[in-house]
């Protein structure tokens, strides 16, 4: 028999999960506290900016000049230099994991600068770490360019001159970029896991063959499942929010009804995520492992959380394209740092839609074929 859609029964699914979300203090804590604790740490942890750069400097000319370069790279929070200790071997520090870098000052330096000869010092630098080692060729450039500006009394003159500005993140703050994409990953795995583990355990216990057995239609059961959570991740967000603002001083320049919107989504989408795996384990150490599987490394890696997603293969740009956190970390990037109106991110606001909308209809399938003798 077809049952028809009922409001005040998906309603009352939804208040008999607020009573169980109420007494259960491990759901709120993993929807509220946990998220304010993960940006916070992770927040603070997790930089792009190397700092303390370990240089071990092998000066033979023992000059003014030469000290002198020594110092601009000890004046800056950059670098930390110290006497090298390998003579004849100069990578031996950084081969013993010492050292990052080594300098090699060649005798002769001062006086080949002053006899208006180029004149080299040779930089030896780590490469295991690529993204490091980037990082440290810029920093490198920045003090070659000071220590020839101060020799020569004057900026050098270029035939022609690139000045940059950066704008929506002038000082280039490594927070301001991290902490809208931690709000992403941490939001959305906390979120499959809050109905993937509350649900499966409901199978393990038997009250959700009791919940089939009633007059209810899938939808209605879906419905009742997702809305008490999605009213809990919205109060976690409002607590990530102000932990961003004030904290991390992340500005935030875009509308606040869009940013409501987009949480509204993407958690929405998320909730739906994990209770269709909920549905197909009904096991909660299943469902566990597959939310990682699901929620973790896919948005840490495809989302352009830290990579970007143009710098990609073809195929990986494609993938990225059905999940979830990639649209919503566009959108939320945009609204902290840009405040690019709505009509901009219509894209990524239609996409989470439409995901929203499938992963409700697979999970609602999935219970039909369960209500079904």
């Amino acid at each position: 028999m077809k049952r028809n859609f009922v409001l005040h029964r998906a309603l009352a699914i939804a208040k008999k999960e607020v009573m169980h979300i109420m007494r259960d203090p491990f759901t709120l804590g993993l929807a509220v506290v946990v998220p304010l604790i993960m940006v916070l740490f992770f927040g603070f942890a997790i930089d792009f900016d190397f700092r303390g750069i370990k240089v071990a400097v092998y000066d033979q000319d023992n000059s003014r000049l030469s000290r002198e370069l020594v110092r601009s790279f000890s004046a800056s929070e950059y670098f930390k230099t110290f006497a090298g200790a390998s003579a004849g071997a100069p990578a031996k520090e950084i081969e013993e994991g010492k050292a990052t870098i080594s300098m090699v000052i060649n005798s002769g330096f001062e006086r080949e600068i002053f006899s208006s000869r180029n004149s080299q010092a040779q930089i030896i630098v780590d490469g295991t770490d690529n993204q490091k080692t980037g990082v440290v060729a810029a920093y490198l450039g920045g003090i070659q360019r000071a220590f020839s500006s101060k020799l020569s009394g004057s900026p050098a003159s270029d035939p022609i001159k690139i000045t940059a500005r950066f704008i929506y993140n002038p000082e280039l703050n490594t927070k301001w970029f991290i902490v809208p994409g931690l709000i992403v990953i941490v939001t959305g795995l906390l979120s499959i896991l809050l109905t993937a583990l509350t649900v499966a355990r409901e199978w393990e216990n038997g009250s959700m063959e009791m919940l089939l057995s009633t007059p209810v239609t899938p939808f209605e059961i879906v419905l009742g499942k997702i809305l008490p959570y999605v009213g809990l991740g919205l109060t976690g967000i409002v607590f990530v929010y102000i932990v961003a603002r004030l904290a991390f001083s992340v500005p935030f320049r875009g509308s606040y009804l869009a940013l409501g919107a987009a949480c509204f989504l993407f958690i929405t989408t998320s909730l739906a995520q994990g209770l269709l795996i909920s549905v197909i384990t009904r096991q909660q150490q299943k469902a566990m492992q597959a939310s990682m599987v699901v929620g973790l490394l896919p948005p840490l890696l495809l989302s352009g959380f830290i990579f970007p997603i143009e710098s990609m293969p073809l195929f990986f740009r494609y993938l990225t394209m059905v999940l979830p956190p990639r649209w919503f970390t566009a959108i939320i990037r945009t609204l902290f740092l840009k405040g690019t109106p709505f009509e901009g991110l219509v894209i990524p606001f239609i996409a989470l839609a439409l995901m929203a909308v499938i992963f409700i209809a697979a999970a609602s399938k999935r219970f039909k074929r369960d209500l079904e003798p």
